[in-house]
């Protein structure tokens, strides 16, 4: 059991990759229209003004109901995806299953963040905090275990936009270090990492994206013998 170049047997593996990147990105930003449109949230660009945090632009209201029905179901596909990923790299020659663990913990993570978002309290919010740490973490660590299996290997259609990904993800999420610990000043602190949080979180779902386009241009499929 695992995926296969074949063009006639078996389920093509990207439509499960690019689940994977549109309904987190659908969540997050439909989560923020209906919040911004109710007067819930500020009414600006996130990725411009960072008035407004992922979490909090989904946190009440319908925005939030939609957030975790679209958000728990994405954590199941990308635990999947993880895990189809590692049989993958053994088919590139690479031996373990760290990105199908990795990828595991970062989905429970992921479960975690969107069950307990909009519930109060302290224990709640240091739950939901954590929870996407791990995700971010996790995530972005299964990335590098997909890399390091490549690179043997790197092929051109998925290693190189892979490690622009993984790049990206560094620098934003470098940059959030710096702002927490360098800026003084609560509310522009606020402001750039909400600003920051968008942009990684837009660019771990990239990877997922990469992974549907690696996986369609190789066609491949899940074949059960």
């Amino acid at each position: 059991m695992g995926p296969e170049s074949s063009p006639r047997t078996g389920f093509p593996l990207w439509p499960l990759a690019l689940l994977c990147a549109l309904l987190p990105f659908v969540a997050a930003h439909l989560g923020w229209w209906i919040s911004s449109a109710q007067g819930l949230v500020p009414a600006c660009n996130p990725y411009l003004d960072g008035c407004v945090s992922i979490s909090r632009a989904s946190r009440h209201g319908l925005g939030n109901l939609l957030f975790r029905m679209l958000m728990l179901p994405a954590a199941t596909l990308q635990a999947l995806c993880w895990l189809t990923a590692a049989l993958w790299m053994r088919r590139l020659g690479a031996n373990g299953l760290a990105p199908a663990w990795l990828g595991g913990v970062a989905a429970l993570a992921l479960v975690l963040y969107a069950t307990f978002l909009g519930s109060e309290g302290r224990t709640y919010e240091l739950l939901r905090r954590y929870g996407v740490y791990l995700w971010f973490g996790g995530t972005y660590l299964a990335l590098l275990t997909v890399l390091r299996g490549m690179a043997s290997r790197r092929p051109a259609h998925a290693y190189v936009p892979l490690l622009v990904v993984a790049w990206g993800c560094l620098v934003f999420g470098l940059a959030s270090v710096v702002v927490r610990y360098v800026v003084s000043a609560d509310a522009l602190r606020d402001r750039l990492e909400n600003l920051l949080e968008w942009h990684v979180a837009l660019w771990l779902t990239a990877i997922f994206a990469v992974l549907a386009w690696s996986w369609w241009k190789e066609q491949l499929r899940w074949r059960i013998e």
